[in-house]
């Protein structure tokens, strides 16, 4: 199950570290630090961050990576979208109003 935070992935940098989903970016963050020089060779895909792969193999996996299609499925989505229904799906949070003057 894809979905489930208990699975045991695999570190793309130290194959024998395994690590539970939920901890796996926290743990790719850690492993690059400690390895800089593993990290080097590897890039990241454009779609996941949490997918690193050999530079050589990166434009190989950028065709078949499963994250590709949920990234190409908003841009056709928003694509099909008039312009003020873009706007109006941005975000419309707004800063509170503030009463403090610091210049005073």
């Amino acid at each position: 199950d894809m979905l489930d935070p208990e699975r045991l992935i695999q570190c793309p940098l130290v194959k024998h570290h395994w690590i539970r989903a939920r901890r796996f970016p926290y743990h790719l963050v850690k492993c690059k630090e400690s390895n800089p020089e593993i990290a080097k060779k590897l890039a990241t895909c454009p779609f996941n961050a949490r997918h690193l792969v050999p530079q050589a193999d990166l434009s190989d996996h950028i065709m078949k990576c499963n994250d590709k299609a949920f990234v190409e499925q908003d841009v056709v989505s928003r694509s099909c979208e008039s312009p003020q229904e873009q706007l109006n799906n941005g975000s419309t949070w707004q800063a509170p109003p503030c009463a403090e003057d610091w210049e005073t």
